[in-house]
């Protein structure tokens, strides 16, 4: 029973142990180490490289086989996300070894160029490989702090729920403006038909909603509320709370969709990239072993 017990408080231990720290940081110690090697290789090999260092020398080749290799191995998180197991080769596994490895290449391949750089492709593979990574940087600081973000933008409640309040109150204010006259109504259907909750892309990416339909009719109501007469007043005064409750909820589901933005926004960016790199990584072997 014991043995058991300690089983079940490991599988807990691992399931809640972030990529990062997995297995006590295997990956980051490793490609540290790995990092530390391919440098001191390098430093004693290069005193001897006439005339200097580069990615025709001996040193060169084998480190641009395992960039190579390693660039390759590294476009595969895409698949392996697709296939879900635990132990040694868990997706969380996968992860760590993607990140840490994928830092690692910095290191690889600077030294794979010799630190020679010109208007060219394997300077442009160079390139898109530090796109990659920075971007891949950023998705994983995404993906580290926004689901929590998320969480604590929702609380308790759920997209759709946010979505159904919405629709509450724009019934509700339809119904409270039912005796305005059809000045004071218009100032009403401005909020219940032209309040856009998203938008495009770029609009939930930026999270600008200053011409917000709902923002507008919220302040052409407290401007009519003060000149109206008592009668029509009172029912501005309702409609206007109703509006303010509304634009409390517009600007959490808006929040929502704003997070969200983000995490798709640098998928825009890493996964071109990474195609583009495998790209020009190809294009860079081949003129390679034809040209070289």
């Amino acid at each position: 029973m014991a043995g058991a017990g300690t089983q079940t408080q490991r599988r807990r231990t691992s399931t809640h142990e972030s990529f990062w720290r997995h297995r006590g940081f295997l990956w980051a110690k490793l490609s540290t180490v790995t990092c530390i090697a391919i440098v001191s290789a390098y430093l004693i090999d290069a005193p001897h490289v006439r005339p200097g260092p580069s990615g025709g020398t001996a040193m060169g080749y084998v480190l641009g086989t395992i960039g190579a290799l390693l660039i390759v191995w590294l476009a595969a998180l895409g698949i392996r996300k697709r296939v879900i197991t635990s132990g040694h080769y868990s997706l969380k596994a996968w992860v760590s070894a993607h990140v840490y490895l994928g830092l690692s290449l910095i290191v690889i391949a600077t030294l794979h160029t010799g630190f020679h750089f010109g208007w060219n492709v394997h300077t442009l593979a160079y390139g898109l490989m530090l796109l990659v990574i920075a971007s891949g940087a950023v998705g994983v600081w995404a993906y580290a702090t926004l689901p929590n973000a998320l969480s604590d933008n929702r609380g308790e409640t759920t997209r759709k729920q946010m979505l159904a309040q919405i629709e509450s109150l724009d019934e509700q204010i339809h119904e409270a403006a039912q005796p305005l006259p059809r000045d004071l109504a218009a100032i009403v259907r401005l909020s219940l038909e032209h309040t856009d909750i998203g938008g495009g892309f770029w609009r939930r990416l930026l999270e600008r909603y200053d011409d917000c339909a709902n923002l507008e009719a919220l302040d052409r109501v407290t401007s009519a509320k003060m000149v109206a007469p008592q009668e029509d007043a009172v029912v501005l005064n309702r409609i206007e709370e109703l509006m303010e409750r509304k634009a409390e909820v517009l600007a959490r589901a808006r929040r929502q969709m704003h997070i969200t933005a983000l995490l798709e926004a640098w998928l825009f960016v890493h996964i071109p990239a990474t195609f583009a790199l495998l790209a020009a990584l190809t294009v860079h072997i081949v003129s390679v072993f034809l040209y070289w």
